[in-house]
């Protein structure tokens, strides 16, 4: 009788052994997954025997990264010292009116502006700028500098923490980039580079000073090039990247990883104000064309064919005028003593190539437009009533802001 009571214990207490077991597995594998996702910390609360213990089995700095991960030191020590902080004021005439900011006495009242008189404001917008000669050369966003760029005083942060002030060459607001000079030499700039070369999904490093934090530098890839269409600037063709990009790095720099300058940060697509993985960059090849105009004529030189508009073509518009799809830029309105009438182009006319390469929309016909040479004759193809016609028209200046 003794027997089967000690055979009925020894089955029990291997159960209880067994289900510790499981159990214990069960935990280790829930440990093993967390310390998977993330490398220890050791808090500073620990007590001094469990953090001698945890830091036995950390394992050392080098293997928290991940293998083949690249190095960005070399590149961006030598980057950040061409990069510079820029801060930009402008003493401007505001309505006195306590009333000033309520749109509902606005409405029913107006400006007011003869009743409570004017007060000047000093209004100060802060960025980032990019030195691009040793004897001074800035180049950065036109908003950095303000609409009226020529009657802002702008001080120049160096790298080095020396204040300069510094003047307004020119400005762009079309590409939304202006050229500034300080009246020093020796500093560091960075090298053109070609954006022309650049691929989708290659390593780029976003510099600038987002807000106020100077020589901030993030990493990331090329999402995207030749964006269009996003509202920043009249004439966007811009590089798309995921690096970090935030208020006070317009103007800053993005950079490969041969350290060349390929891009002027401008602006973010956000909808809380702040870095949400896409921001856009002014290419090298257009904002160093700009610079050499604004250095050669004091402003930039752009072609245009006067005296037309052009709009989106819809499906509906599309069908009305015989295109076979959307692609083109359609003439909605123009000018009788226009060159472009003389040319050829009618109202309805649908753009569909510009000097051989295809136009896909308005956005893209500006662009083509304003990189033609002033004075020369472009080939422009239109469809009218579903026919091709090969057109003769002349580029002229577009005329001063």
């Amino acid at each position: 009788m003794l027997r089967p009571v000690l055979l009925s214990a020894l089955l029990l207490a291997a159960g209880f052994g067994a289900g510790l077991a499981v159990s214990d597995r069960g935990a280790g594998a829930t440990s093993a997954g967390r310390s998977g996702a993330a490398p220890p910390v050791v808090a500073l609360s620990t007590p001094p025997q469990a953090a001698s213990q945890a830091a036995r089995v950390a394992p050392p700095p080098a293997t928290v990264q991940t293998a083949g991960a690249p190095d960005f030191t070399r590149v961006a020590t030598t980057a950040v010292r061409g990069v510079a902080n820029i801060s930009s004021s402008q003493v401007v005439r505001t309505p006195h009116s306590p009333f000033a900011s309520d749109p509902l006495f606005r409405y029913f009242f107006g400006d007011q502006d003869d009743l409570f008189g004017m007060q000047n404001r000093r209004s100060l917008s802060l960025g980032s700028g990019v030195v691009i000669s040793s004897d001074g050369y800035i180049v950065t966003n036109n908003h950095v500098v303000g609409d009226n760029a020529r009657a802002r005083e702008v001080t120049i942060a160096l790298p080095d923490k020396r204040e300069v002030r510094g003047r307004v060459i020119g400005a762009d607001p079309a590409t939304d980039i202006a050229l500034l000079k300080i009246d020093l030499r020796g500093l560091s700039a960075i090298g053109w580079g070609d954006s022309d070369r650049l691929q989708v999904g290659e390593w780029v490093l976003a510099i600038g000073s987002p807000f106020q934090l100077s020589q901030t530098v993030t990493a990331g890839i090329v999402s995207a090039t030749g964006r269009a269409n996003v509202g920043i600037a009249d004439y966007e063709d811009f590089i798309q990247t995921d690096a970090a990009i935030n208020p006070g790095n317009s103007g800053g720099a993005l950079i490969n990883t041969r350290g060349e300058l390929i891009g002027i940060n401008t602006g973010i697509f956000s909808q809380s104000g702040g870095y949400q993985g896409i921001g856009f960059a002014v290419p090298s090849k257009l904002a160093r064309h700009v610079i050499e105009d604004l250095m050669k004529y004091g402003a930039v030189r752009r072609g245009t064919i006067g005296g037309i508009t052009v709009d989106r073509l819809t499906p509906q518009l599309a069908e009305e005028v015989g295109a076979p799809n959307t692609n083109g830029a359609i003439v909605v309105r123009m000018l009788r003593n226009a060159e472009a009438y003389a040319a050829g182009i009618r109202p309805g006319d649908v753009i569909v190539a510009f000097n051989g390469r295809p136009v896909d929309d308005p956005s893209q016909l500006y662009r083509l437009v304003a990189d033609a040479q002033v004075g020369s004759t472009a080939t422009v193809r239109v469809l009218r009533g579903g026919r091709p016609i090969d057109l003769r028209v002349p580029i002229i200046d577009t005329p001063p802001r």
